[in-house]
């Protein structure tokens, strides 16, 4: 029996998912939630701390002890943990945690009658970890773009312009307002790699995927760049461990686990890497020029890479792609299903008569287009809400529901060009992609096929995957053969373009991109 766990410590929530590569199927998933379990002991809600001016930290405790519960969940629920192989798993990108000098020997020394709470409770030199959602460091930001010699020189070392919510920005700011806390900072690591540190009972490096989302790590050359790490605080070079490569074994599992859980002494523990780059891998993009879209609240594209290029309009983020040999490309435009159902509401439609309205419209909409700006928009920048009309009567419903989607469609085939890959297969995940008529669309625009997935969790399976492929290493198995049982598409989802659509989409790209130029 080959089982292998990929564990993803997300905002809310850890969560286990567990694989039989030999039968190709997931075993089980559980999942524990930091409010449900954890918000009387630590205060948190939706499993954070909101501090105020932009300031939003989480529990690093509180992690641990999230951990303990999931894994007792599962052996509670009958599974033998003695039968996996190996463990890998996402985390929260971009989230710090601060160790002082007593964590490493605390972590080695990890006795099974004790919880890891118990245990670990002073091992913090800072007790909570900012997070993804804090926006409190736009002057750090500045100030590490500055002293690299500008945004574009961050970015193309570092594959990223100083974003708020990164690591490195986070890391300057606490140097600078606590720094005697900065100074009793033996270890700084992600939330990734800080979990990864308890399952193996020493610390564990960041890895390449998730280091790329911290402004500190050269994008070509997959390691701390020391003109990042000068920029960003004094001596943090010191703090840090090097690059751990994403599909090599940190060494086994700590002896905790196997007198706690049951887990095998030889059962291996990866390094962790960050949740996008690990949904990459779980939606089986392994390849250049594959892309998935999620089309949710807000509509995320992940593209898949041969080479780190970078968006000079800063319309995306690039990380390392865990399969140690690619890129991810991630961009994210915030009026997705918001703007859906704006249209939706609008013309006092339900789902099914939105979608009546797309089928009885032509490809190109008789030259109809509108900017769908109806809350600020990332991708392209808008500021303020602009909801923009051209050849399009306000009060024509049915034109008004396909403008909206052909401008997300056309929005995300412009806003691609930067990743420089030609989209040979797009995989659609979200609420809207129930709707085969919205992915005609995409698949008319884009001229590819559009394969529709069902996943729950994309970064656990990617993390449950990379270990079956680092276990399985000896077999030399490719990373297509090792994702392929478990990323297939709801059978018969996929919709194939269509010629005379794709060539009317080919005519209206460009007058698209004029009409957002203008109003952008």
């Amino acid at each position: 029996m080959s089982n292998y766990l990929g564990i993803d410590s997300s905002t809310q929530s850890i969560t286990g998912l567990l694989i039989d590569a030999d039968q190709r199927t997931i075993v089980a998933e559980a999942s524990i939630n930091f409010d449900e379990h954890f918000k009387t002991a630590y205060g948190v809600v939706n499993g954070v701390f909101d501090l105020g001016a932009g300031a939003v930290h989480s529990a690093p405790l509180m992690w641990a002890e999230a951990l303990d519960l999931l894994l007792q969940t599962l052996a509670d629920q009958g599974h033998d943990l003695s039968a996996v192989r190996a463990v890998a798993g996402s985390g929260q990108q971009h989230g710090t945690v601060y160790l002082n000098a007593s964590a490493g020997p605390a972590l080695a020394r990890l006795s099974p009658g004790q919880s890891l709470k118990d245990q670990l409770a002073a091992i913090f030199a800072r007790p909570t970890a900012p997070i993804w959602m804090d926006t409190s460091t736009a002057l750090q930001c500045a100030e590490i773009e500055a002293a690299v010699g500008g945004r574009e020189s961050l970015l193309a070392l570092t594959g990223n312009a100083a974003f708020e919510r990164f690591s490195g920005p986070q890391i300057r700011k606490f140097y600078q307002t606590e720094p005697a806390a900065y100074a009793d900072t033996t270890y700084i690591g992600l939330v990734s790699s800080y979990i990864a540190s308890l399952l193996a009972g020493r610390l564990v490096g960041v890895d390449p995927g998730d280091g790329s989302g911290t402004n500190m790590m050269d994008i070509a050359a997959g390691q701390w760049s020391a003109r990042a790490l000068d920029a960003t605080a004094p001596g943090l070079a010191a703090k840090l461990l090097p690059i751990a490569p994403s599909g090599q074994p940190v060494g086994p599992i700590s002896p905790y686990y196997v007198g706690r859980y049951g887990f095998a002494d030889d059962c291996l523990v990866l390094p962790f890497s960050g949740d996008n780059p690990c949904s990459l891998i779980g939606l089986g993009l392994v390849a250049p020029g594959q892309v998935a879209l999620s089309l949710g609240t807000s509509d995320t594209l992940f593209a898949c890479m041969d080479q780190p290029r970078t968006s000079a309009a800063g319309e995306g983020a690039v990380f390392a792609s865990p399969d140690g040999t690619h890129y991810m490309a991630l961009t994210c435009y915030l009026n997705g299903s918001l703007a859906r159902e704006a249209v939706r509401d609008q013309y006092g439609m339900n789902w099914q008569q939105f979608t009546q309205a797309l089928h009885a419209t032509p490809p190109g909409n008789n030259g109809a287009l509108m900017l769908p700006y109806f809350a600020p928009e990332i991708v392209p920048k808008v500021p303020r809400p602009n909801v923009v009309r051209q050849n399009l009567d306000p009060i024509d419903a049915p034109a008004n529901v396909r403008a909206v989607i052909e401008a997300q469609a056309l929005s995300s085939r412009i806003h691609t060009r930067w990743m420089g890959e030609d989209i040979s297969s797009l995989y659609v995940t979200g609420g809207a992609a129930a709707n085969a008529e919205i992915l005609r669309i995409f698949a008319n625009v884009h001229n590819c096929p559009v394969h529709r997935f069902e996943t729950t969790n994309a970064a656990a399976l990617g993390a449950a995957l990379r270990a079956a492929h680092a276990h399985q290493s000896s077999h030399a198995p490719s990373w297509a053969e090792v994702v392929e049982p478990f990323a297939q598409p709801v059978a018969g989802s996929t919709i194939e373009p269509e010629p005379r659509a794709v060539a009317a989409y080919d005519g209206l790209v460009g007058q698209y991109a004029a009409l957002e130029q203008a109003h952008t």
